[in-house]
């Protein structure tokens, strides 16, 4: 098992390398890795997997109800909500199926729900229903006045993203991908193979799969492309208390617009509840900072949707940004001259179309001269159950009893012990930083926002890392 995140990287060429660690890159790698005689590299610019896009979404595993017909989004996101639902429930992520309501509030948005309807059926989704005001009403008895209908759609579900993009990639490096964190790559030229420069020094490599996100169209220009241009388009969300939890019983959903699936309420597996995300189009590929009209605008929105909602405390905001294309379709071409893979404009349905999207890229690969070999199966990964309906280790008679350490609180708002702070410590791709222990244990996550558990938190981390 190999993590890098300081010093040279290897001089031998790998078969692939893979730039990027978000969910899909983490999961063509977890793809690849069940080829065992394929050398992979793992590249990541930051400290972590799942540091970009993939950590600030809104956490939802789509059906595709929604997606464009006869598209090769339309396809993988349907797939990959069948793939990635068997795979949370064999890996520890945690998921609730609460099901969707589209909710319509005017008569354009009722007459658009038929429509909707029938676009679901394309789609393979059978199971929508269309409902009145007062059966919406008796399911969400919380939502604002003025509702006309809604579009039931029971198989939409909330999931953890950052155990999923973490169980990707330990599964891969557990079977022997090499993932170096700290990597940027800075540019990239053909000499037989790949030479990527980077800031930790050369990386080959024979095949090179570009799922770099919000900077793959760069990396796609650094190959002679010119495809497609990465708009980021900035998501603020709201994260209310979970005693706002028993507000809303279902993803409600607005009717969509051109600019996205616009601005939701969702409960999350964690306990909390979301509301957002804005749809801000930027030039910054770096701006995940939350602003002043962007909350407002939120908050006016959720006091039409679900008044009680903006009454209850917020534990957190935050900012994510989506790689945005101006083309309706994920931008995934293979260029078997220069045996590479583009794998770019993979917005905010990438959760859950990321193993379909792996399995379609290692398929390009193949057919770009590539011989994966035989399949291996990699041996299951099980992470820690972060969800709120899980039972926590501290409450585990059994776990406490083997070793005390799990009875002994840190984060008493997220109920997260000692013993699960030093798992994580020593997991197979440890935490750099509070906020990837946060990700990986929920400590400081809480209502509280690490104000009582902040020091201690950090004392277990620098003890843990020796830093």
């Amino acid at each position: 098992m190999t993590v890098t995140a300081t010093g040279p990287l290897p001089r031998t060429p790998y078969d692939v390398a893979i730039v990027g660690a978000g969910v899909v890159g983490c999961a063509i790698a977890r793809e690849l890795a069940r080829h065992p005689r394929l050398r992979v590299a793992l590249v990541e610019a930051q400290d972590d997997v799942g540091q970009g896009t993939s950590k600030a979404n809104t956490a939802i595993l789509h059906t595709g109800f929604d997606a464009t017909p006869g598209t090769l989004e339309a396809r993988l996101v349907r797939e990959g909500h069948t793939l990635l639902g068997a795979y949370a429930a064999r890996s520890g992520i945690p998921v609730e199926r609460v099901g969707a309501l589209l909710v319509a509030w005017d008569g354009e948005q009722l007459a658009a729900l038929p429509r909707l309807a029938r676009k679901a059926e394309d789609n393979g989704c059978h199971d929508t229903a269309l409902l009145g005001p007062e059966e919406l009403y008796t399911r969400e008895p919380h939502l604002g006045p003025g509702a006309l209908g809604a579009l039931h759609v029971p198989g939409e579900s909330v999931i953890c993203p950052w155990t999923t993009t973490l169980a990707y990639a330990t599964q891969a490096v557990r079977a022997g991908t090499d993932l170096h964190l700290n990597t940027a790559v800075r540019d990239v030229a053909r000499d037989g193979g790949h030479r990527l420069t980077t800031s930790r020094g050369t990386l080959y490599a024979r095949h090179l799969v570009n799922a770099a996100g919000l900077h793959a169209d760069s990396l796609d220009r650094a190959l002679g492309h010119d495809d497609f241009t990465v708009t980021p388009r900035r998501g603020q969300l709201l994260v209310y208390d979970t005693f706002a939890r028993p507000l809303v019983r279902h993803i409600l959903l607005p009717v969509p617009t051109a600019l996205g699936k616009g601005v939701l309420v969702a409960p999350t597996v964690h306990g909390n509840v979301l509301l957002g995300p804005t749809a801000e189009d930027l030039h910054d590929k770096h701006a995940t900072e939350s602003t002043a009209e962007g909350l407002a605008a939120l908050r006016e929105k959720g006091r039409r949707i679900l008044p009680a909602l903006v009454e209850e405390e917020v534990t957190a905001v935050y900012a994510g940004l989506r790689a945005a294309t101006g083309h309706e379709d994920y931008r995934i071409t293979a260029h078997p001259g220069q045996a590479y893979v583009t794998v770019g404009g993979i917005r905010s349905t990438g959760l859950t179309a990321s193993m379909a999207i792996a399995a379609h890229v290692t398929g390009l690969l193949a057919g770009a001269g590539l011989d994966p070999g035989p399949v291996r199966e990699p041996g299951p990964v099980t992470l820690p159950d972060l969800g709120e309906t899980s039972t926590r280790p501290c409450r585990r008679a059994d776990l406490v009893a083997a070793d005390p350490e799990y009875g002994t609180l840190v984060c008493h708002c997220e109920r997260v012990s000692r013993g699960e702070i030093r798992d994580a410590l020593a997991s197979t791709i440890p935490p750099r930083g509070l906020q990837g222990l946060r990700r990986r244990t929920r400590a400081g996550a809480g209502r509280c926002q690490g104000f009582y558990c902040g020091a201690a938190v950090r004392e277990l981390f620098e003890r843990g890392t020796g830093s």
